[in-house]
């Protein structure tokens, strides 16, 4: 019965070692770089460890933050409105998200200015966003995109902002 569970809880430990660096390698570049928050609710503490105080209490899963530095597996990050803290790694996704700034913006039927606007998306809107270039990028909101001026982006580097 011993060397059951022995032989159990080996062959969780080996499972685990095969699914964290994964997750983690995925977390695992060169600062400063874009991540989504994937938690419903996330806390972001003054410290990277539990034992430090939680300083903000997240409930917005897809919010994107930019991850400024990696102690283990934790990140500082720093949110849409400049806050900065620590979040777990498995709090967070490579998935790229922004956010709406400033004021309403069309969602474009292509990277243009002149083209058809297909919906409007308020500031603080999140959304998925792919095909980053010339200073638009895709905007994805639960099946409803359009283009976006990465001017008008939170969760969009410089070079991506070039028009």
């Amino acid at each position: 019965m011993r060397l059951s569970r022995i032989a159990t809880l080996f062959a969780l430990f080996v499972a685990m070692l095969c699914v964290v660096p994964e997750q983690a390698g995925a977390q695992d570049r060169e600062t400063p770089y874009w991540a989504s928050i994937t938690a419903s609710r996330a806390h972001m503490r003054t410290g990277p460890g539990r034992n430090f105080p939680i300083s903000w209490l997240y409930q917005r899963s897809g919010l994107p933050v930019r991850v400024v530095e990696v102690y283990q597996n934790w990140r500082k990050v720093e949110d849409p409105d400049g806050t900065q803290g620590w979040m777990l790694v498995n709090l967070l996704s490579a998935d790229r998200t922004a956010m709406i700034t400033g004021d309403i913006r069309p969602l474009r039927a292509a990277p243009e200015r002149g083209a058809r606007v297909r919906y409007r998306a308020e500031p603080g809107v999140v959304g998925r966003i792919s095909n980053c270039r010339r200073g638009w990028c895709e905007f994805d909101v639960r099946g409803r995109s359009g283009f976006v001026q990465t001017r008008h982006l939170y969760g969009v580097d410089e070079d991506e902002r070039v028009d």
